[in-house]
């Protein structure tokens, strides 16, 4: 039998349940009956991606199955062959799509299923910096569970996220395998249709990042082998609905990597078999031509990005830091070269090993660092990229920062070794590995005697930080001379460009003034250029001729003019991978922001998912616009249309976590007492109407300003 005639044959066998499934949910439900997969914007977003239909009903599900059987040509030529793959995919997306009919909950965890679009936006950023390097979609059953959990654990400690189809996910079950999100590991299901469910993630990330319109196929399939770094291990033995559905993937630019023998056809570059499954990574990796950079420390356990996610709750943990509960604290100090001994790590009171199982203690880190390109500024930007690198240990958990952190390691990472100067050993290696640039000599002292982190906290701890932070409040959009441009979305967003100034962040929180002048001093090549602010056009707006060039510039042409401080004038782009969402609500003279996290429904009739496919791909979009959760108190956010004024409504968590920072620069500005208290939340309104009953008891100063339209 040749691969064409088993690419069709499997084919036809997904289609023809597909047909099935469709006509008896028409039978049960009737043809007016709602179909969608949850907290998406696309509805059924592969047959959108493809086709440009969105598909509501079961009557409109039966219609696009007509579509699909159109693409089902059987010519014995490659590219029919991919189009009946791609035609599998959709059949597969319909058949997954009937399973949550009425809300239904088809999947139980360790299983996912369907990811919403949030997540697709929360991978944006490690995959676009290369802390995901590469997908990987594994299919079926491996010759063993000791190969199969092999295999996926090589591909987590190289930080790429793993997706789980069919038997390997029972087999990393059956091993007592941490799986998840939060570890980059994710079983979608085990019927073989529940492989779309990273086709879809792949084709939304196109529609998300790319501002690829709906419809046009080709478009997609250049994104998705150019920009999407996914790959499929297929283990034998292979029916003909799995080579189908790899015929699927190698149309989007996926290559298949089996282990099959019989009656199966290499394709160079595309289909490649692979007999021994412990080459299964190297023959992948290079395949799809994803590199890995090898950061070697001398630890006993993994590290990898992947790991960054990754909990460890009170009854796993060997021991426990806890800032809020006792002394901590970690430090950057900046030395003269003569001061510091290179790679020094030194222990001062008892190691993990020395305290109780269960026990809550102090730390104080400090690390000094020295370098002829080392300045100060660059003091809190390392720091920040602690939590980064503690996080990417296996069995180590941290969160917080500065004297407020929490450091949990876990009882199988101590058994196997793991103890205080790893720790060390992990903030020195990286440390020199991302600043090499400026950081020549590093050493790392690591406090557990509790009198001695009282002294580090209160004594050297807090003073540099009160100091810090009296410095970054004088750092304001005039008083520098530069801003600096963030090109690293356009992996994904090739036309986005984010302009960073002091008091305007990257949408994606992650970067701000400071990181991007750190990362320009580190790479003067790099995606963070300088932009001179000489050439004013509108300082109302913040309209910049310098600006625009570098606007024009870095996004090839794609991007003629930029505002700073409007939502309404000629707003920045956003890639996709933006923290929160603004977005004028007309009833009520403001806007309403929402953050990713948040699932439910806004004032503006729409959730985050539907807010986010109008406001990404770099793209301006008039009264619509991308930004991070620390913009929010920031005195130039719209500035243009009334500032902070006008913020009407957020979600409730969004709103403490910002409360304290808003509140203080709402009386600054405008001399208001307690600003949040006058902003909508879920738990007051969701609807336009019931929101300005509860902004005009309050008496929200956005009722009485100008129009914004």
């Amino acid at each position: 039998m040749t691969l064409f005639e088993r690419v069709f044959n499997g084919n036809d066998a997904v289609y023809g349940l597909t047909v099935q499934a469709v006509d008896a949910a028409i039978a049960q439900y009737g043809e007016e009956k709602a179909i969608s997969f949850p907290d998406t914007a696309y509805c059924l977003p592969c047959y959108y991606a493809v086709t440009g239909v969105k598909v509501t009903n079961l009557k409109e599900l039966k219609e696009a199955v007509g579509v699909v059987k159109t693409l089902m040509t059987r010519a014995p030529r490659l590219n029919d062959a991919f189009m009946s793959g791609v035609a599998t995919a959709l059949c597969a997306e319909f058949i997954e799509a009937l399973k949550y009919i009425d809300g239904a909950k088809p999947y139980d965890a360790p299983l996912y299923g369907h990811l919403g679009d949030a997540v697709i936006r929360e991978l944006g950023v490690p995959l676009v910096t290369g802390d995901i390097p590469g997908v990987a979609v594994i299919l079926g059953s491996a010759p063993s569970v000791e190969e199969g959990v092999a295999l996926v654990k090589s591909y987590q400690a190289q930080g790429i996220l793993v997706t789980l189809v069919g038997g390997i996910c029972d087999q990393v079950a059956e091993a007592g395998m941490n799986t998840g999100a939060n570890v980059r590991v994710i079983p979608l299901g085990k019927d073989v249709t529940s492989v779309i469910h990273v086709v879809s993630v792949a084709l939304r990330a196109a529609l998300i990042f790319g501002n690829i319109k709906p419809g046009d196929a080709a478009a997609l399939m250049e994104y998705t082998f150019k920009r999407v770094p996914a790959f499929v291990n297929a283990f034998a033995p292979l029916d003909d609905v799995i080579v189908a559905c790899g015929a699927g993937a190698i149309a989007l630019g996926f290559p298949v990597i089996t282990n099959e023998t019989e009656n199966i056809f290499r394709v160079p570059k595309s289909l490649i078999v692979q007999e021994d499954v412990s080459k299964f990574n190297a023959t992948s990796l290079e395949a799809r031509d994803i590199k890995i950079k090898i950061t070697k420390i001398d630890i006993p356990v993994a590290f990898a990005s992947a790991f960054e996610g990754e909990i460890i709750r009170r009854k796993e943990m060997q021991v426990e830091f806890d800032g809020s509960r006792v002394d901590c604290a970690e430090l950057v100090q900046t030395r003269e070269m003569s001061e510091i001994e290179d790679h020094k790590i030194t222990i001062v009171g008892p190691d993990v090993d020395e305290m109780e199982l269960g026990s809550k203690n102090s730390i104080a880190y400090v690390v000094e660092v020295a370098g002829k390109a080392m300045q100060p500024d660059f003091e809190p930007v390392i720091e920040r990229k602690f939590h980064n690198y503690i996080n990417c240990i296996e069995g180590v958990y941290h969160t917080g920062q500065r004297d407020m952190q929490r450091i949990r390691i876990g009882i199988p990472a101590y058994n196997a070794g793991f103890r205080l100067k790893h720790i060390g050993e992990v903030l020195y290696a990286s440390v020199k590995n991302e600043f090499e640039a400026v950081v020549d000599k590093c050493q790392v002292t690591i406090y557990t005697d509790p009198a001695e982190c009282t002294r580090i906290r209160h004594e050297v701890a807090i003073p540099t930080f009160n100091k810090r932070d009296d410095r970054l409040r004088t750092l304001t959009d005039e008083s520098v001379d530069v801003y600096y441009s963030c090109i690293l979305c356009q992996a994904f967003s090739p036309s986005h460009v984010c302009v960073v100034t002091p008091e305007r962040l990257g949408l994606c929180g992650a970067v701000s003034w400071l990181d991007a002048k750190a990362t320009n001093e580190l790479d003067p090549n790099g995606p963070c250029q300088v932009i001179t602010k000489e050439r004013p056009i509108d300082e109302r707006i913040g309209e910049y001729e310098d600006v625009n060039e570098a606007v024009r510039k870095f996004s090839q042409g794609a991007l003629e003019d930029v505002s700073l401080y409007s939502i309404m004038e000629k707003p920045m782009t956003s890639c996709g991978c933006f923290e929160c969402i603004c977005g004028i609500e007309p009833f009520s003279n403001g806007v309403c922001i929402a953050n990713r996290e948040y699932a439910g429904m806004t004032p503006l009739g729409m959730t985050f998912p539907e807010l986010a496919s109008m406001t990404g791909g770099g793209v301006q979009t008039p009264g619509f616009m991308g930004h991070g959760k620390h913009f929010i108190a920031s005195k130039k956010f719209m500035k243009a249309e009334g500032g902070i004024e006008r913020i009407v409504w957020m979600p409730k968590e969004l709103k403490e976590v910002v409360a304290e920072r808003l509140n203080e620069t709402a009386k600054e500005l405008y001399g208001i007492e307690n600003f949040t208290d006058m902003i909508g939340d879920e738990t007051i309104a969701t609807d336009p109407e019931t929101l300005v009953e509860f902004l005009t008891e309050k008496g929200h100063p956005a009722l009485g300003m100008d129009p914004m339209m």
